[in-house]
């Protein structure tokens, strides 16, 4: 796939307000259901969506392709960033959960340089930082103290981050259909058998929500997928910040929720961040200068 790192920022952006979107719906129904179910439903629907569009050739790739062990190990990498992101959540108030589990991007833009050779110029680098002392801002995190919750939190941005860099590995020769395929597939297995174990009826408002998770979080991924094989791995995770601005505004409009006065200092920074690299990148792109 080839790289055009604006579009990858538009993808990227994109992709980022889908996840908030799933989060949210994710939020009104674990009220009432497991999230094991809701994941579980989550990858049926894009499982079925996939193999709607790609049919048998995409079922063909995935039987030849060379990758199966890079898939397979960014599905492990994804689920088990899940597993340790949500178990900690219940341990950590949330201002802590956001800071620590934003370190990812930081740590993408580390491994891009020894795993993919990528150059981090100094406007991708000051982007990153800039964006990460927005989130502190924003999420005001006092009183943060080392303890198993906040080692799982970093364990599932290290998870992350590492799997976002397969994803840009993998798309130079797969496509997203493919990968989406594998990392769905992977999730359906992973969370079969507690499904099947604590299997809650929905009503039918919660059917809809949950077919709502499936096609917000189908989309989000394909964004993320299209965006990360398009532009360097470094840039793209720096638009992961803009998850935070993303959530004070459906949380404003959904919920109701105020955002105190820290929050929208904090999205400022991660606005700059977001700017700088839209701009640097598009000067890039007019010079000639290789990503």
């Amino acid at each position: 796939m080839t790289a055009t790192p604006l579009g990858g920022i538009l993808f990227t952006v994109l992709a980022y307000f889908l996840f908030s979107l799933q989060d949210a719906t994710i939020k009104w129904l674990v009220v009432a259901l497991p999230p094991w179910q809701i994941l579980f439903v989550r990858s049926v629907v894009v499982l079925l969506v996939c193999l709607g569009l790609g049919r048998r050739s995409l079922l063909r790739r995935a039987g030849a392709t060379r990758l199966k062990r890079p898939l397979l190990a960014r599905g492990a990498l994804t689920l088990a960033a899940w597993l340790c992101y949500y178990t900690a959540a219940a341990r950590l108030g949330l201002a802590q959960l956001i800071t620590l589990y934003f370190a990812a991007p930081l740590i993408v833009t580390v491994l891009a340089v020894r795993m993919l050779g990528e150059r981090i110029t100094p406007a991708r680098g000051v982007a990153v930082l800039l964006g990460f002392a927005g989130v502190v801002i924003a999420a005001d995190p006092f009183g943060m103290s080392l303890s198993l919750p906040t080692g799982l939190v970093l364990l599932a941005a290290v998870l992350w981050a590492t799997s976002i860099v397969l994803m840009r590995r993998i798309a130079r020769d797969e496509s997203s259909l493919l990968q989406m395929l594998y990392s769905n597939a992977f999730f359906l297995a992973g969370t079969g058998v507690m499904t099947a174990l604590a299997w809650h009826v929905p009503d039918w408002r919660q059917g809809v929500l949950l077919l709502a998770v499936g096609v917000f979080g189908g989309l989000a991924q394909f964004c993320l997928l299209e965006g990360i094989g398009r532009s360097p791995a470094a840039v793209a995770a720096s638009f992961e910040y803009t998850a935070l601005i993303w959530a004070f505004v459906l949380g404003r409009v959904v919920f109701g929720d105020t955002p105190a006065p820290n929050v929208f200092a904090g999205a400022a920074a991660i606005l700059a961040a977001g700017l700088l690299l839209v701009f640097s990148e598009r000067r890039a792109a007019r010079i000639g200068v290789a990503p």
